[in-house]
């Protein structure tokens, strides 16, 4: 913990250059947001690429972490296909990194905020699997990558620490991905889905963790999710001893 603020790590996927420029540009921007959002909710924020060398270090030292958005997860981590419909760039060094990450932070009771990405990565960490293209094109809107995302509603479930934590069982999110999570991981129950039954957010059931399929950190989004969510993760901080 750094004096009275507790250390947020946020793990993007890479600081490397994109296939796809715009889509770098895209995510840098909705990391930032995330920064923000941190720091204005009393985090102390480090931002680290997972295919850096720093990044067992780092969560070392962290109060809480989040996972960003980004490409798509390797297949060979969760026995999926290699080739489908709009594969798209992967790193896989990431992703095992960030493997890794999940499953310390639910060892260790770390709380845990996935988006989009993240959430898929989290379910893969812990035995799920993925639907790796989405019928129609997925939730993801017309246009170009860094264009608006597709607004649609998602009904989370009444029981759950997610409703709680936001105060609402009906969202309006937005969204940009063409997978989703498929058999939930060990310890994941679903939360939230889609009208389309895409399943929107999972929680642990022991652990202090909380995923969204949404960008709840996008310009374009209403409402307090990520705050609140940012919240409940700072109330759940339990410190952990610095590495020298």
């Amino acid at each position: 913990m750094t004096a009275d603020r507790p250390r947020l790590l946020i793990v993007d996927v890479s600081d490397r250059d994109r296939d796809d420029p715009l889509y770098g540009k895209s995510l840098r921007e909705l990391s930032a947001s995330v920064a923000d959002a941190a720091a204005r909710a009393g985090f102390a924020v480090q931002r680290v690429a997972s295919d850096g060398p720093s990044l067992v270090a780092e969560l070392d030292r962290a109060d809480a972490v989040v996972l960003t958005g980004g490409e798509d997860v390797d297949p060979a981590l969760y026995g999926g296909a290699e080739s489908y419909p709009h594969r798209g760039q992967i790193f896989a060094d990431a992703d095992r990194a960030q493997v890794a990450l999940v499953r310390e932070c639910v060892t260790d009771a770390v709380p845990l905020i996935g988006i989009c990405r993240g959430m898929q990565v989290i379910n893969v960490a812990l035995g799920g699997d993925l639907v790796q293209h989405l019928e129609g094109g997925g939730h993801v809107s017309d246009g170009p990558a860094d264009g608006p995302m597709l607004a649609h509603t998602v009904d989370v479930e009444d029981d759950s620490d997610l409703a709680r934590i936001v105060g609402s069982t009906t969202l309006t999110v937005q969204s940009s991905h063409h997978q989703a999570v498929g058999r939930p991981g060990r310890g994941l129950r679903i939360v939230a889905r889609a009208d389309d039954g895409t399943i929107e957010a999972v929680e642990h059931e022991s652990a202090p963790l909380w995923a969204v399929q949404w960008h709840p950190e996008d310009a374009g989004s209403t409402g307090t999710v990520l705050a609140d969510m940012l919240d409940a993760a700072r109330a759940r901080v339990v410190p952990r001893p610095a590495t020298p």
